[in-house]
């Protein structure tokens, strides 16, 4: 019976032209997706490329001036700016923190047209403000970009939907759906084989049509196969999913207008409404503090702190003596007291920086808990960790970040309180930023909607028994 199901079902989707029609339609959307995707990663790494650029030819030329400096010759450049001061060379000439797009970063757009994809800490700048170019919702994203992702996501279960809605309901208008009944096999049984076919046909079309696209856009599957292959995992896993709840809402046995706005309202609920919710509720449980009233506290302190920065220094010297034992003229100047007074701001500041983070955790905790009543939602974050565009890469991203710029600070703070200037050795021997990825794990997802696949089509099982009986098909 599956054979003669397998050959009949291939038959009708053909002189239907579901096939060919599903074919064109996913070649479409996943060549425009990946292109749109491609140009933005493109675009982000010709971004990070030119900064880098500059920052290489404005370190040849000062590199060229600390040359020209040992040889005792006269330079022509303003005095806060020559390159043998700490604190010229730590606000003049930073280095690039970039967060490299990964390989597969074409597939979601994710976080990155919210985040910077470079920044350049200076030694004097406030890196603790870089904690504040986070958004504040954990699902800003909602729709996002045009990319593979929104396909998958978003149009992919709808295509899902129209090929799958009545494929029982229509037998049943049709009126064979009792000389069905009078065939060797179980109604559930039967609709199971139909959408299992339908299954394995739209599997094997976006499987192919990945393959084609990704091949003529010149992606290099080869080199990243594995992640290639978590890819596809994870969009079998979700159209199962998808095709799971149809045999559910087949089987229920209702009319096909009836089973189409069911399905509908279930792709609005389980991609829009709940990830919706779920932003609501973790706003409304964890509210963000003002941040207006931050940064004036901020501006606050700051100018407490202007005003007894000789006070301050004076402290900053006693907890430091290493620095005041290679000074003993005490020749202190502006940044001597301003880097000593913003020691101060950071840890007066560090319990109001720590309450905004704890409540952006806190949301996130909370959607990452209950994003499985959101299908989608997992879906959408697997994807974005496949791509290294996820929230978590970004944090992660952030954090590297905060931490580098302490470390450029602790490399020339020494000089500066030493008084002692910077040669050609120690410029080259400047802290460079090396963006660290990290692992994403996606096959908790795919599993997670297999074994929710398994659960549905099992429920369907359970209510076509109530249906059979009541239809007397039984």
């Amino acid at each position: 019976m599956l054979k003669y199901n397998f050959k009949y079902d291939f038959k009708l989707l053909l002189r239907s032209r579901w096939i060919q029609l599903l074919s064109i339609l996913l070649l479409l959307l996943f060549t425009f997706s990946v292109i749109n995707g491609k140009q933005k990663v493109e675009k982000r790494s010709s971004d990070i490329a030119t900064v880098k650029n500059e920052i290489e030819e404005s370190d040849n030329k000062v590199l060229k001036l600390l040359d020209s400096i040992a040889q005792g010759q006269k330079v022509k450049a303003s005095r806060w700016t020559i390159p043998t001061s700490p604190m010229a060379v730590g606000n003049y000439h930073p280095r690039v923190a970039a967060m490299e797009p990964q390989p597969f970063a074409f597939i979601a757009t994710g976080q990155s047209d919210l985040y910077t994809s470079y920044i350049k800490p200076t030694v004097s700048g406030d890196d603790f403000a870089l904690n504040f170019t986070e958004m504040t919702s954990p699902v800003q994203l909602l729709f996002g970009s045009f990319d593979l992702t929104f396909v998958i996501v978003y149009l992919l279960p709808l295509l899902i939907i129209a090929f799958s809605y009545n494929v029982l309901s229509a037998e049943r208008e049709s009126g064979s759906l009792r000389l069905l009944a009078s065939q060797p096999i179980k109604i559930q049984t039967w609709v199971l084989q139909k959408l299992g076919l339908r299954f394995f046909w739209l599997s094997i079309l976006a499987i192919g049509a990945l393959l084609i696209v990704f091949l003529i856009l010149g992606v290099d599957l080869f080199a990243q196969f594995s992640v290639f292959l978590e890819l596809i995992a994870l969009t079998l896993t979700y159209m199962l999913f998808w095709f799971s709840l149809a045999f559910v809402i087949n089987v229920w046995s209702g009319s096909s207008a009836k089973n189409a706005v069911s399905m509908l309202g279930l792709w609005v609920i389980f991609v829009l409404l709940t990830p919706s919710l779920l932003n609501q509720l973790g706003s409304s449980l964890y509210p963000m503090p003002s941040r207006t009233l931050m940064i004036n506290e901020m501006r606050t302190k700051k100018l407490e702190v202007s005003k007894k920065q000789n006070e301050i220094l004076d402290n900053f010297l006693r907890d430091h003596p290493e620095y005041a034992i290679n000074d003993p003229k005490q020749s202190r100047g502006f940044y001597h007291r301003y880097m000593a007074s913003q020691e101060l701001v950071k840890k007066e500041l560090a319990p109001i920086l720590e309450s905004y983070e704890l409540q952006l955790k806190k949301q996130q905790d909370l959607v990452n808990q209950m994003k499985w009543f959101s299908p989608a939602l997992a879906m959408q974050e697997s994807l974005n960790k496949l791509a290294g565009t996820s929230s978590a890469d970004y944090e992660g991203y952030r954090n590297q970040v905060v931490n580098f710029a302490e470390a450029w600070r602790d490399y020339l703070i020494p000089f500066l309180y030493n008084n002692k200037k910077i040669s050609k050795d120690d410029f080259k021997n400047l802290p460079e930023f090396q963006y660290q990825q990290g692992a994403g794990i996606t096959s908790i997802t795919a599993l997670a909607l297999l074994l929710i696949s398994i659960g549905l089509v099992v429920i369907g099982f359970l209510i076509s028994k109530g249906i059979q009986k009541k239809t007397g098909l039984a």
